[in-house]
């Protein structure tokens, strides 16, 4: 049986509503079938008041093992450092944060908010909202780049906004089965298994990428939305159109762009007027390319590519 508690900071509860939505497994698989016994959640826990303040003393001071932390939403500290904009149990939250995980065997971050910090960080970030291990993607966030926690592992991120279910829970249940020693982390301490691809990987439109075939506005059924509606699907670590939402489909399958959200700079060029939904260009050329492309192949690619595409690229060949 592993003990986890989920806490939430400065935060919207979208990641626990993905998490409640999971399938493979379910937020009740966890419980039943892997053992985890979930002390406290947000939306799922019982207890108020004194008895949550006495389960969170009782997880610090060692009395209740704490297997696994879940952190959702940024941990905020302003006015002035001292947190107290998100009081939580009698404290600021952060304070609470500070003590959990250096009792926890495992402390996973999830969504863009618990990772990196997310929208609340974006500038000028009056909140002073930190991810628990980074900012952005400096390294160090609220805990600091030298944290480890009990078992030796630094904060496992889960981004995305929010995070897709099954990433969760497939992750927590490598963790209490003892098996997080297989999740390989990336630079940024994703887990490989699912941020090593990118979100394009997939993508029922990487025809019309291969083809330079825009689409021109949202819900299209053809073209691709790289090209002119500012998809970052080419460069963005994801498994979105590989483990599809509800089983069924993707933003970009849907006609929408992705918006980036499983990385640290996200939201891009701080919302910037005209930087949503709009492919920021030079010349007729994207200013961010894909992963290992650069501008002079690009330019040679695209206007072979151009060039070559058969007429039925330009055509709805979708029947569904």
């Amino acid at each position: 049986m592993a003990n986890m508690l989920w806490l939430q900071g400065g935060a919207c509860s979208g990641n626990t509503m993905s998490f409640l939505n999971a399938e493979e497994p379910s937020a009740c698989d966890l419980v039943t079938d892997f053992g985890i016994n979930v002390l406290w959640q947000p939306s799922l826990g019982m207890d108020m008041g004194e008895n949550v303040q006495k389960l969170l003393r009782d997880c610090v001071s060692g009395a209740i093992p704490l297997d696994i932390f879940v952190f959702e939403g940024t941990v905020v500290n302003a006015p002035n450092g001292t947190g107290t904009w998100n009081r939580f149990a009698g404290r600021p939250m952060k304070d609470w944060v500070k003590e959990l995980t250096a009792a926890a065997q495992f402390v996973v971050a999830l969504g863009d908010c618990a990772t990196w910090g997310g929208i609340p960080a974006t500038a000028p970030n009056p909140s002073d909202s930190k991810g628990l291990q980074f900012l952005k993607k400096q390294h160090g966030g609220f805990l600091g780049a030298n944290f480890k926690s009990k078992a030796g592992l630094p904060v496992i991120n889960i981004p995305g906004c929010p995070a897709h279910p099954d990433w969760v829970t497939q992750v927590l249940v490598a963790v209490a089965t003892g098996r997080a020693g297989e999740l390989e982390l990336d630079d940024l301490q994703r887990p490989k298994t699912f941020f090593k691809s990118f979100t394009q990987t997939g993508c029922t439109r990487n025809m019309h990428f291969a083809y330079k075939v825009s689409a021109t506005e949202f819900g299209q059924r053809k073209g691709c939305l790289f090209y002119d509606l500012g998809c970052r699907g080419p460069m963005t670590h994801s498994p979105c159109n590989r483990i599809l939402w509800n089983r069924q489909s993707s933003k970009t399958r849907a006609g929408m762009p992705c918006l980036g959200c499983t990385e640290p700079e996200f939201p891009f060029f701080d919302l910037a007027p005209g930087s949503v939904f709009k492919t920021q260009t030079m010349m007729g050329v994207p200013k961010e390319l894909p992963e290992g492309v650069d501008k002079s192949a690009y330019i040679k690619l695209t206007a072979a590519a151009k060039s070559a595409s058969p007429a039925w690229a330009e055509k709805d060949i979708f029947v569904i």
